[in-house]
């Protein structure tokens, strides 16, 4: 059977799977990898487990070895460069008054590439900052604008529950969430309840949208007109978790209803 292990390369970074070959690398452990970028140390985050075709890639690369102790040091180390060049970025932006705001620093393993993630409102004349960077830093230099979103799973944080953020933790890739989603499970639509620590559409509302819509699919909607035993009336609110809805009598009564029981006439569904 074929396993599978996931490996990270940042904190918050993409989730990349590898095919573990011979070794057996415990959660938390580094290992060394071949990438499109060159040789990488990445820490494995997901036990092995069986390669499922529905969700991991058809080509899978193989793990090189396991990291010593000397190139667990060597990530250390370039941690320690990130954090130098990002302070001596932000200076320069400063100096230079370019309305970016830069996010987080990527220094590849090897050495032989840094990239400076940032956000911008729009685009931002950034060749004299650039020129700055390869007189310091004396090797490959990108400056890489980001969205918003991507800036928040960078910088992590606290979301409205109160626990850490979905996408700098489990969440692998972002999907798209509407506004439609929060009104499809009964939410408020004030902005400060549904909005997630970017300011955009809290990702979570996506977790639970399939649910609701196969749980509303034979409930008759607000609005609707229905036909009970105890008379006619109009729809007025939904309990989609508990299956139920709620019909205002002409007489002004109001009746809960069981969805699997019901057995209304009228414009359902």
């Amino acid at each position: 059977m074929e396993k599978v292990i996931g490996v990270r390369f940042r904190k918050g970074g993409k989730l990349y799977h590898f095919d573990p070959g011979e070794c057996c690398p415990r959660k938390d452990e580094y290992v060394i990898v071949n990438t499109e970028q060159g040789i990488g140390l990445g820490q494995v985050v997901e036990s092995a487990c069986a390669r499922d075709p529905r969700i991991h890639p058809q080509e899978i690369k193989k793990i090189e070895r396991m990291a010593s102790e000397d190139e667990i040091r060597q990530l250390f180390s370039n941690s320690e460069i990130e954090a130098d060049a990002k302070s001596f970025c932000t200076e320069k932006i400063t100096a230079h008054e370019l309305p970016m705001n830069l996010v987080d620093v990527e220094y590849f393993f090897d050495g032989s590439k840094i990239i400076f993630y940032f956000t911008a409102d729009g685009r931002v004349d950034f060749r004299e900052l650039l020129k700055d960077l390869v007189r310091r830093l004396r090797t490959r230099v990108e400056l890489r604008q980001i969205g918003i979103r991507n800036q928040a799973k960078m910088v992590g944080g606290l979301g409205g529950c109160g626990r850490p953020l979905c996408c700098a933790t489990f969440l692998k890739n972002f999907h798209a969430v509407s506004i439609k989603m929060a009104k499809e499970q009964n939410l408020s639509l004030n902005p400060a309840k549904i909005s997630g620590a970017c300011g955009r559409l809290m990702c979570c509302l996506q977790f639970e949208h399939d649910t609701y819509r196969e749980l509303r699919k034979d409930m008759p909607k607000v609005g609707k007109k229905v036909e009970l035993p105890e008379g006619r009336g109009k729809v007025v609110r939904q309990n989609v978790m508990a299956r139920s809805f709620t019909v205002q009598l002409e007489d002004g009564r109001e009746i809960d209803v069981d969805a699997q029981s019901c057995c209304c006439q009228g414009e359902c569904g």
